[in-house]
This record gives C-alpha cells, sequence and structure tokens, in this order.
C-alpha cells in the first residue's frame, strides 16, 4: 500500500520539501540551501539524503511511498531530462533517472510554474475544477495550464509561458525574452513599475508615488487603495492587459477558473475586480462567467503540485 508521497520544489536558493499522504495531506515541510557550486552537482545528492532523513525520522518504509514528484525552474520533457536549469548550473539532466536511482523512489519532475498550478488545481484554490489556468504575478508572469487533471506543457514544453503573450503591437522596449509587447511587460511587479515611471514622466499629476524613493509594486497598490489617481490609473492599465490576456487564454484553452498567484496577488480585490472587469469587457461571450480566484496555497503551491506528480505515477 502506497500511502505517501515526497514534494520537492527546488529553487535558486532553496529547496522545499514536504511530506504527505496520498490523499494530500500535508504531514511536514522543510527545506535545505541549493547548492550551486560544481554546476549544481550537489543538488540531487543533498536532496535524497534529506528524504532518507525525513523517512527514517518517521520510520516510514520506501515501500509505503509512492515516489518522489519534483518541480525545478526551466523546461522538463515527457521522459524526465531537464533542459537547462540556468540558476541551477544544469545543463541537459535526466532528473528522474538520476533522482530514482539515488533515492531508490520512483520519480516524477516538472517545470517548477507547471508543478505550482498542479499543486493550486489539487489542493488549492482550484480544487473545485478539473481545468484551471494559474498566472503567477511576480518578478515575471509566468504560470500552468491543468486540463482535466493534467498539465498540459505543448509539444516544446512551452504550455503555460503566458507571460510573453503579445499584448501590446506598438510596444517598442524589449522584454527579457527579446520580443516587444509581452504581457510581461505590464503585468509583473516589475512591469507595474515600469507603467508608474511612464505615468510619472507623462504628466506633473500630483501622486504620492512622487515622494517614494523606490517605487514598488506594493507601493503603487497601496497608493491606489487610498484612493490616489494616478496609482489607480496605473492598476487600471495594468490589469486592462491582464484582462485581455485572460480573455484570450479562455477563448483558446476555456478553463472552468483563473487562478492568480505571486506577489502581485496579494494585494487581492483591487486586483481580482478590476482584471475582472477587464476580462468581461474582452472575453468571448460563452467564457465571461469563468471564475477569476486568487491562489491560496502560497509558497507551498509547489510542493503540493509535486506530490500529485508522484502519487499519479
Amino acid at each position: 500500500m502506497k500511502n505517501y508521497a515526497i514534494g520537492i520544489d527546488v529553487g535558486g536558493t532553496t529547496c522545499k520539501l514536504g511530506l504527505f499522504t496520498t490523499d494530500g495531506k500535508l504531514l511536514m515541510k522543510d527545506e535545505i540551501p541549493t547548492n550551486t557550486e560544481n554546476g549544481g552537482s550537489k543538488i540531487l545528492p543533498d536532496l535524497a539524503a534529506k528524504v532518507d532523513s525525513i523517512l527514517a525520522d518517521r520510520k516510514i518504509e520506501k515501500d509505503s511511498v509512492a515516489g518522489i514528484g519534483i518541480g525545478v525552474p526551466g523546461p522538463v520533457s515527457d521522459d524526465g531530462v531537464v533542459n537547462h536549469c540556468v540558476n541551477l548550473g544544469w545543463g541537459v539532466l535526466p532528473i528522474e533517472d538520476e533522482l530514482g536511482k539515488l533515492s531508490g523512489l520512483p520519480v516524477k519532475a516538472g517545470n517548477d510554474a507547471n508543478v505550482a498550478a498542479l499543486g493550486e488545481a489539487w489542493m488549492g484554490a482550484g480544487k473545485d475544477f478539473q481545468s484551471i489556468i494559474m498566472v503567477t504575478l511576480g518578478t515575471g508572469v509566468g504560470g500552468g495550464i491543468i486540463l482535466h487533471d493534467k498539465i498540459l506543457t505543448g509539444a516544446n514544453g512551452a504550455g503555460g509561458e503566458m507571460g510573453h503573450m503579445n499584448v501590446n503591437v506598438h510596444e517598442t522596449e524589449k522584454c527579457n525574452c527579446g520580443l516587444s509587447g509581452c504581457l510581461e511587460q505590464y503585468a509583473s511587479a516589475t512591469g507595474v513599475v515600469r507603467l508608474a515611471k511612464q505615468h510619472l514622466a507623462a504628466s506633473d499629476e500630483a501622486s504620492e508615488l512622487r515622494s517614494q524613493e523606490a517605487i514598488s509594486a506594493k507601493s503603487i497598490y497601496d497608493a491606489a487603495k487610498d484612493g490616489d489617481k494616478m496609482a489607480l490609473d496605473i492598476v487600471d492599465e495594468m490589469c486592462d492587459y491582464l484582462g485581455r490576456a485572460l480573455a484570450t487564454l479562455a477563448c483558446t484553452i476555456d478553463p472552468e477558473a483563473f487562478i492568480l498567484g505571486g506577489g502581485v496577488s496579494k494585494n487581492g480585490p483591487i486586483l481580482t475586480d478590476t482584471v475582472k472587469k477587464y476580462f468581461k469587457k474582452y472575453a468571448f461571450h460563452a467564457c465571461k462567467n469563468t471564475s477569476i480566484l486568487l491562489a491560496s496555497l502560497s509558497n507551498d503551491a509547489g510542493i503540493f503540485g509535486g506530490a500529485k506528480l508522484a502519487i499519479d505515477l
């Protein structure tokens, strides 16, 4: 009987691990530093040792563990090979085979954004749906697509890269990806700050943002909540772009719900209410009532998704 599963979320600084029951209960979580020295050669051995320690502490035999699910910051092919994780120092690495040999457990790997989306779909804000799209609004814009409880990776592993949808054909500045007019240039934390600087430079309108030494996404939203007109206009413009992008995704994928996560999502109703306004403006009539919700698992979404990958092995 397989009663347990391990979920792992590998980041550039720390690796988070969670021990779960196969019905989705988180029994414990821990983390270890991500050792990126020597091309990240110690990361998988460190993880295998930590898994052994967790199971030993709980007196759990490996034959009662369904496996390990792991999310990594890079593309992962269907056969479990990672194709370059720059932040970890990895090149092409057969991560499922390598971690499987080290741990003595079955392993399933996926891109971290996709795996986090799977976690939200399984036990988070999307648990009442079979098909969701998660959009993560952080330093950049990423996410994952879950269709009928399965990750949609696409032919090239680019499924869920909605941050690089073109939402402004008139944009002249380049996105980090090399294109122009990407959603990430407007709806990320850095993108909304970029919009703020444009608004401040374009007029002499009074705003509390002018007195701030370092404008952040949080300070923009805080000012908007205080009723600052310029800040409200900036939030409105950001949400216009995001609502337009979600409307395009809706008539392509037609999910039951969109789940908004990442640091910017912590601004709550002022974000979701404004995005909903523009989504309804742009959405195909059959999709206008698609739910738009806030993520609920926060930084644990990745380990939940990892556990789900392992359970589904």
